[in-house]
């Protein structure tokens, strides 16, 4: 019997119809489709990276508990903090201990523009060994259930609608300028950042994805296609096609020349066998899925471009604070 040396599982999901907004509220448990925030803290000399790491970490939970995704990368909008000390005193105890008292206020807005959407003071009382203990002690009496703070993420999340109210025809031309470019994945990005919660954007833009996204898998399977063909062409031995299988396997199924690929595969499989005796196989097994697998395919596509961004960001706080 001929010994199966490798075996790639191709699997594609059939457009089935197209509604935006049902598919919106099916994936409200899901982090895709939400208003998303990064956290910034901009370096504070008053503050100690440990002091930093915990009011970054107390910023987190309030997002994340008031029904905000936070941002793996590098998001326009975002939610930032400033901490002044208003009262310090050294108490005669033993061991000795400082106490604080803080005036820490937060915000949200837009880090790229520089626009301030909302604001949220805080007095903070904190008791520690050594200062660095006090901002500690001071920063986790920050309650992301507090009414205040729920409404100031209210706030701040109404001003993040208006801005996609008013600017998603300029998002739109942006994309289909960054697509004529063949700048496919930073296009889907910027119109997956598009929160569900803009109901008529979202479906604008969603209404534009899915040829965008047509046209960029298309192009891949073209130049991954090529790439396949050089490959072979050059060195036909049971490695390259090893090589050759991993750059087919990666191609769309839903891409036009995947029947190109289906055709190369084969060649390739019948010289393995010639050459070295074992089988070759590239099977493709079709699976009809759901609109909303459509969906996160064209998220995990901006996901993964906004990942690949810098990972650090000064933003634009002037005047904040």
């Amino acid at each position: 019997m001929k010994k199966s040396i490798n075996k790639f599982i191709y699997s594609f999901a059939a457009i089935v119809g197209f509604a935006t907004v049902s598919i919106a509220q099916d994936n409200k448990s899901d982090e895709l489709g939400k208003i998303a925030l990064a956290t910034y803290i901009p370096a504070q000399e008053s503050m100690s990276e440990q002091a930093t790491n915990m009011l970054t970490n107390k910023l987190g939970q309030i997002i994340s508990t008031n029904g905000i995704a936070k941002s793996s990368y590098n998001s326009r909008f975002i939610i930032t903090a400033n901490a002044n000390v208003m009262t310090k005193d050294l108490l005669a105890t033993a061991p000795p201990m400082t106490a604080l008292t803080l005036d820490v206020t937060l915000y949200i807005g837009d880090g790229i523009d520089g626009k301030k959407f909302a604001s949220k003071s805080l007095t903070l009382k904190g008791v520690g060994t050594n200062e660095t203990k006090a901002y500690i002690d001071a920063m986790k009496n920050i309650n992301q259930n507090d009414a205040g703070i729920q409404s100031f993420v209210t706030n701040g999340k109404n001003k993040i609608v208006e801005y996609y109210k008013a600017n998603c025809s300029l998002i739109i031309k942006e994309a289909q300028l960054l697509e004529k470019q063949n700048r496919f994945d930073e296009a889907i990005f910027m119109l997956t950042s598009v929160p569900a919660e803009c109901t008529d954007c979202y479906n604008k833009t969603m209404a534009i994805i899915p040829s965008m996204y047509k046209k960029m898998i298309d192009r891949d399977c073209k130049v991954k296609l090529m790439e396949a063909n050089n490959l072979w062409n050059a060195t036909q031995d049971y490695d390259t096609a090893m090589t050759v299988g991993g750059i087919l396997s990666s191609i769309d199924p839903a891409s036009a020349c995947v029947g190109e690929a289906k055709a190369l595969s084969a060649k390739v499989g019948k010289r393995v066998i010639e050459i070295d005796k074992r089988e070759w196989n590239l099977n493709y097994e079709k699976e009809v899925g759901l609109q909303k697998d459509l969906i996160k395919a064209y998220r995990d596509v901006g996901v993964a471009y906004g990942n690949g961004q810098p990972k650090s960001v000064t933003y634009n706080v002037v005047g904040w604070w």
